[in-house]
């Protein structure tokens, strides 16, 4: 059993669809698959904008749904014959009048809710995937169109919905066990016990898949996407970055959680916690053999795996020779941080306990440092802290690998490199695990600190 998941760019129209259909008639000629798809490219992002001006009082969301149903069409006039075509163009054309009538509610009230924006965004999966599965089989593949709220149960937290386990995985079996034809599964959506639309969030799909592969036992579940596999670092900054062949799961989190977006960190649990093997493949090149994320994977024999990086970061830096054996400080700092919805992505303290810095996305910059003058007015105003510094227009670069453990002189390496470089270090950070050491630079040397590092590290490791 292979469970294979297609994200937008990979049926983003009619040529795509045909292409992707060919993969999967390959994979389901020598063993049972289950597909699992987005939206097409392009097409959440214009049901948002349409929920967005109807929620206005905008017209506009019209012209969206319009424009929707144009592409569908065209779609569908290359895909099937006139006859063919005219059941599946009145099932979309259905689905289209479905989302206007909601749309037109949501300016009626000027409001649209995270709970009926779920309600929207799920048109695009459930109409790409009935355009797929009636596709496969008048052409001569017996698929099966299935809308994942039938069988995914989330609790209410529309956006970003959490998955109940216990209720999902029986019935995913029960749903698909036995189904005759292939399986197109809609990707991202799903519902609360209640039967009210949810989504998955980020990489929704993925986390499709990796739920029908952990409740089916799949011996792999793939995710097919529009590069050769996870990179050893950003391609569009270090032109001799490469496709790891494989790598443990531990690192993918890493990569994942750093800026490497092949795949989302999260979608991975429920495979993981079925020893599953993950593959990221590519549509546009489908012999090159990807990369194989498991438990058990080895690394290579480099020191370190691989290199992200997030941009558009500030750091916040708390210096007081008060706070140096006061208790306390450190917890009402980051509680008002979490009062003010602020997410900490990097955290160094020094012994001396003079400071504390911390790294946060740059948009959330500003609100952090007033919750910060707000929580230690006092200690600000008896100068037990001496400031609160702001430096913007920051890089986090991480450097990660399971080799890295045990290994000495990683670190030594790693800053020696960056100092030749003339590259300025405004603060580091390491866990205990030794996968990672991360770093913050100023944003005009993080082309520099990329490829002076995949040089010091990888230059010899493909």
């Amino acid at each position: 059993m292979k469970v294979m998941k297609f994200g937008g760019s990979s049926v983003k129209d009619a040529e795509k669809i045909q292409h992707v259909i060919d993969i999967a008639r390959r994979a389901a000629s020598s063993e049972p698959v289950v597909l699992v798809f987005s939206a097409m490219k392009g097409i959440t992002d214009m049901l948002i904008d349409a929920a967005t001006s109807a929620e206005k009082g905008d017209p506009a969301y019209r012209r969206l749904v319009e424009e929707i149903r144009s592409r569908q069409k065209e779609a569908i006039a290359a895909l099937f014959s006139r006859k063919e075509s005219e059941s599946t163009a009145k099932e979309i054309d259905t689905l289209l009048d479905e989302l206007s009538d909601i749309l037109h509610g949501v300016e009626l009230v000027r409001e649209c809710s995270a709970r009926t924006l779920d309600m929207v965004m799920s048109f695009g999966e459930r109409i790409n995937c009935r355009l797929i599965a009636e596709y496969l089989s008048v052409s001569g593949t017996p698929a099966q169109f299935v809308d994942a709220r039938s069988m995914i149960v989330t609790d209410s937290s529309h956006g970003s919905a959490k998955v109940d386990f216990e209720a999902t995985y029986p019935l995913i079996r029960q749903t698909l066990s036995g189904m005759e034809g292939i399986p197109v599964v809609t990707g991202f959506i799903a519902r609360t016990e209640k039967g009210v639309t949810t989504t998955l969030g980020r990489n929704g799909s993925d986390y499709t898949a990796s739920l029908i592969g952990a409740a089916l036992d799949a011996d792999r579940v793939e995710i097919w996407t529009d590069v050769d596999g996870v990179l050893s670092a950003d391609p569009r900054l270090v032109q001799s970055a490469f496709v790891l062949p494989e790598i443990s799961i531990e690192d993918a989190m890493e990569l994942s959680y750093f800026g490497a977006e092949v795949i989302h960190p999260y979608t991975m649990i429920p495979a993981v916690d079925r020893n599953i093997a993950i593959y990221i493949k590519n549509t546009l090149n489908p012999a090159a053999p990807g990369t194989r994320i498991a438990a058990e994977a080895q690394g290579g024999s480099a020191p370190i795996t691989g290199i992200a990086s997030i941009e558009n970061v500030s750091l916040i830096n708390i210096e007081g020779g008060g706070m140096l054996g006061h208790p306390g400080v450190a917890s009402r700092v980051f509680s008002a941080l979490a009062d003010a919805s602020v997410n900490i992505i990097m955290i160094s303290q020094a012994s001396s306990e003079h400071s504390i810095c911390m790294v946060c996305r740059e948009k959330e910059a500003s609100r952090a440092v007033a919750a910060l003058k707000t929580e230690l007015a006092d200690e600000l105003r008896y100068r037990m802290i001496q400031n609160i510094e702001l430096v913007k227009e920051l890089e986090i670069i991480a450097v990660v690998g399971e080799n890295m453990r045990g290994t000495p002189g990683i670190s030594g390496r790693l800053f020696s490199a960056l100092g030749q470089a003339g590259i300025n270090v405004l603060a580091i950070a390491q866990g205990s695990s030794e996968r990672n050491i991360s770093f913050v630079i100023h944003r005009d040397d993080r082309a520099s600190a990329l490829n002076v590092v995949h040089k010091a590290f990888l230059e010899d490791a493909e």
